[in-house]
């Protein structure tokens, strides 16, 4: 699983000229991508390292200042441009493996006390912030111990 974690002081979601997602508040907005052998366990391990991140205003996390997250799915993230001009998407799992993955990470942060907003799975989705600092970092659940 992958994550580009986002600091952002506002941030939207929008699917034909609705937004169906926002930050209310300053927040992380999280662009994640799931990979083939990525399970519950692994969002979960991936999912509690961003609650808890010190990346916040005064090196808070999200948790200890109950910043809101904006979770947007994003198979891209696992792209590969390794090889030829187009890039190659074989190493994100496919829409029935990651759709239930996605959705159980949304759900899992929320378990731990986080207000959510999310897009909209598969949905072409034009995403609008303002990068705070600007910071961003990634989390790779490979990278994770």
């Amino acid at each position: 699983m992958r994550a580009v974690v986002q600091v952002a002081s506002t941030a939207h979601v929008e699917i034909e000229g609705e937004i169906v997602g926002r930050l209310a508040s300053p927040g992380l907005v999280i662009l994640l991508g799931v990979t083939h052998d990525d399970d519950e366990a692994t969002a979960r391990k991936v999912a509690e390292k961003i609650w808890r991140l010190r990346i916040l205003k005064d090196e808070s996390s999200a948790e200890s200042s109950a910043a809101p997250l904006l979770v947007i799915s994003q198979f891209t993230l696992y792209g590969s441009v390794r090889k030829g001009r187009r890039p190659s998407w074989s190493n994100a799992a496919p829409g029935p493996v990651s759709e239930p993955l996605y959705e159980y990470f949304v759900s899992y942060l929320r378990e731990l006390g986080a207000h959510v907003e999310t897009g909209k799975f598969g949905a072409m989705m034009n995403v609008s912030l303002v990068n705070s600092g600007p910071f961003t970092v990634i989390v790779d659940s490979a990278d994770l111990a």
